[in-house]
């Protein structure tokens, strides 16, 4: 089957990627206060949570044999925005401990492909939930979008999902020469605002324009997506028109 080329991460991929940088999300439980969380990773149709061992959503879940649990999830920008949220994610699903023996392990798997300092904290104050996902809905400037459970467990993090913080960031403080090339790009009627880098995948680079009516989202696309840091090094610095600038943190 051939697949189709887009020009922008898939609703699922967006997810999965907010999912990996997590810094504000919060765990909501019928009966409970609302859960803060600081460690989600998504496995296939799971997303396991880095819970308080003795908070209120530990206790409920050992009282019930799977519970109905939604997971919010704000996706924000690293700079100082005048609105720094990217993206609002809901998980709906059913919450389930994870069997105390096999925590440990799990947590070092999970490391593997997702490091998080947090999960040193497993057995240490903090344990781990499973939550079985039903849905996903995510919503972003442009609108709001459901996805289903099978459609997270196919989509991938964005490869560049561990530096696009810091990138973002050092465009920002750094090279205002270049976000001034890119936003010669941009629909001219957005280009009175305060053009500001928001962030950064595969398949291009997006800008939050703060106007004086109000702030909008822009993408300016790749000609193509890119796999590794020299490549995207090099189509910034293309899609800039300013093949001498060096684009990334040293």
């Amino acid at each position: 089957m051939t697949q189709a080329v887009t020009s922008r991460p898939s609703h699922a991929e967006l997810i999965v990627t907010a999912c990996r940088r997590v810094s504000d999300a919060m765990l909501a439980v019928e009966g409970t206060e609302p859960t803060p969380l600081s460690v989600v990773h998504l496995f296939e149709s799971q997303a396991f949570i880095l819970a308080p061992t003795d908070g209120d959503a530990m206790a409920a879940v050992h009282e019930a044999d799977g519970l109905a649990a939604m997971l919010e999830i704000t996706d924000c920008a690293p700079i100082d925005l005048r609105e720094r949220v990217r993206s609002l994610i809901w998980l709906n699903g059913t919450l389930f401990p994870v069997p105390a023996g096999l925590e440990r392990d799990l947590a070092v798997e999970i490391a593997t492909e997702h490091p998080d300092d947090g999960l040193l904290d497993v057995g240490h104050g903090h344990s781990l939930l499973r939550l079985q996902l039903n849905s996903a809905v995510i919503a972003t400037g442009s609108g709001a979008a459901s996805v289903t459970a099978g459609e997270l467990a196919g989509a991938s993090p964005d490869p560049f999902w561990e530096y696009e913080n810091d990138w973002i960031a050092h465009l920002d403080a750094d090279h205002a020469d270049m976000v001034g090339q890119f936003a010669r790009k941009l629909p001219s009627h957005l280009r009175t605002g305060r053009v500001r880098p928001l962030g950064l995948d595969r398949f291009g680079i997006r800008f939050r324009i703060e106007g004086p009516d109000g702030d909008n989202d822009v993408r300016l696309s790749f000609p193509r997506p890119v796999t590794d840091v020299q490549e995207l090094s090099y189509a910034l610095r293309g899609l800039a028109g300013c093949p001498f600038i060096n684009s990334l943190p040293e």
